[in-house]
């Protein structure tokens, strides 16, 4: 099977089914097979082979989709980036997977030249260079023929690209579909940005199964009342985002009130861990709903599943994230109880762009525990990624960027808080007599990294406390935060 064929299939099944719902246009599944198509014949047209890489630079929309479905007609590999990141950021994630092309939309800004060696054009650009009923005849790849590049924050201060297979993204898009019993009536939503891995299931779900997806603005993803607004008027039948958009709905947006929106029939999380008590309160709202916990790198996607029950409301320890999924299988590496969590199966990457292809189990660098039923529970980071607001986040990135700024020798940036209440705090060392100013460093960070990793709290020192080795001492520098000492 191949992830383009998913569309073309559905086409021929349903043609005039709804596959799309976004700002820009409603697609049916035979309109966005044609488009598909007509990308497919304008990439060709511009010599772009199989194997080639294409960034896609942009907000969400149902052309941007169908540029997607186009690159993988003719084996070209996509590279997604939100419109949030800057063209700074954006070069050197084309200059790394040495694209060829980067397709920016309105909201990206329309980028002049060339970005990373790569050439640019607009969506509405490339689609008017393709011919109407002229397409390449479909790429027969193999299943572990690489299809897109998901690119995460690197800890050496540049993008990773993890390279993902069509078998990658089938063996967990098929197993979700099963699980969740998804038919050509469901409506999914899509919340997550499409750089982002929970947006596979969103699209590849919706168009395994024959349903509709609905595409959230970006301007959207944290405005809560909006957000519930969406839910009941598209009549989401499933719904999957991360925790802390969930909690915000129904903190702020009236997510709770009254009965539960009608036609939801799953609600689905991943990203991040969700507090327990919230958890519970969506399933005593929520009784006929099925809410499923999701867990898995992107290196992974999904690797295990937990369904909470009503048995769970007398649950007082940390929500497990479950048992294997996707066809994977876990272990422990440190021991049968506790460990970091290691996967091996048909959803583990190919391998991380520009570096040799990945072998065998992948050890996730998260701890895992058993749970006195038996149920995985995640326990932490081994290093020092991490999640806000269900961004992922290597601290090395944004600490890279502050420390090439003239005015800071060093920089560290540490988490305080959980949750939506998550904040970053930068602390610098001055390089010279003049403290950094906040708005300058703010600005300076602006033009690098996407505006989920700027920081939101400066907090300026003569050092930064170090480890008996040399290296920043974190949770010093944590607990000098907290406690109000910096």
């Amino acid at each position: 099977m191949k992830l383009h064929a998913l569309v073309t299939e559905a086409a021929r099944r349903t043609p005039d089914a709804l596959a799309v719902a976004a700002e820009d246009h409603h697609l049916s599944y035979a309109q966005l097979d044609a488009l598909a198509d007509r990308f497919a014949a304008a990439l060709a047209g511009r010599g772009v082979r199989p194997g080639d890489r294409v960034v896609l630079w942009g907000g969400k929309s149902a052309l941007a989709v169908a540029l997607m479905q186009g690159a993988l007609r003719t084996g070209v590999v996509y590279a997604p980036v939100a419109a949030a990141n800057p063209a700074v950021r954006v070069a050197r994630i084309a200059a790394d997977s040495e694209a060829v092309l980067v397709v920016a939309d309105e909201t990206a800004g329309d980028e002049p030249g060339a970005l990373g060696g790569a050439a640019v054009i607009t969506l509405s650009g490339l689609l008017a260079e393709a011919p109407h009923g002229v397409a390449p005849e479909p790429y027969d790849n193999a299943p572990d023929d690489l299809a897109y590049i998901l690119y995460t924050s690197g800890s050496t201060g540049t993008p990773k690209g993890v390279c993902l297979s069509h078998r990658n993204a089938l063996s967990f898009v098929d197993w979700a579909v099963r699980l969740l019993d998804v038919r050509p009536h469901d409506r999914l939503s899509n919340h997550a940005p499409f750089n982002f891995d929970l947006s596979v299931f969103d699209l590849y779900g919706a168009f395994r199964a024959g349903a509709s997806v609905h595409l959230i603005p970006p301007e959207m993803a944290y405005a809560p009342a909006q957000l519930v607004e969406f839910i009941r008027e598209r009549r989401i039948s499933v719904w999957y985002s991360v925790p802390s958009a969930l909690a915000l709905m129904m903190r702020e947006g009236g997510l709770l009130e009254g009965q539960a929106p009608a036609g939801l029939r799953a609600c689905v999380f991943a990203g991040e861990p969700f507090a327990l008590p919230q958890v519970q309160a969506l399933r005593r709202s929520w009784p006929g709903v099925r809410l499923l916990n999701w867990y898995g790198p992107t290196e992974t996607n999904v690797c295990t599943c937990y369904e909470v029950t009503q048995g769970d409301l007398e649950r007082t320890g940390a929500l497990p994230i479950g048992s294997p999924a996707s066809g994977d299988t876990l272990t422990l590496a440190t021991g049968d109880k506790e460990g970091e969590i290691v996967v091996s199966g048909p959803s583990v990457m190919l391998g991380y762009w520009g570096f040799p292809r990945h072998r065998g189990p992948y050890r996730t660098g998260d701890l895992g525990r058993l749970g006195p039923d038996g149920e995985l529970e995640y326990a932490g980071r081994i290093d020092h990624m991490v999640k806000v607001r269900g961004h992922r986040i290597e601290l090395g990135e944004i600490e890279t960027v502050l420390s090439a700024h003239e005015a800071v020798a060093d920089a560290a940036v540490v988490v305080v808080g959980e949750g939506l209440e998550g904040q970053l705090h930068a602390t610098v060392v001055a390089a010279g007599d003049t403290s950094p100013r906040l708005l300058e460093l703010k600005r300076h960070c602006a033009r690098n990294l996407p505006t989920y990793m700027i920081f939101d709290v400066l907090h300026v020192r003569d050092a930064l406390p170090l480890t008996p080795n040399g290296k920043t001492d974190r949770p010093a520098l944590l607990a000098s935060i907290q406690g109000g000492t910096l």
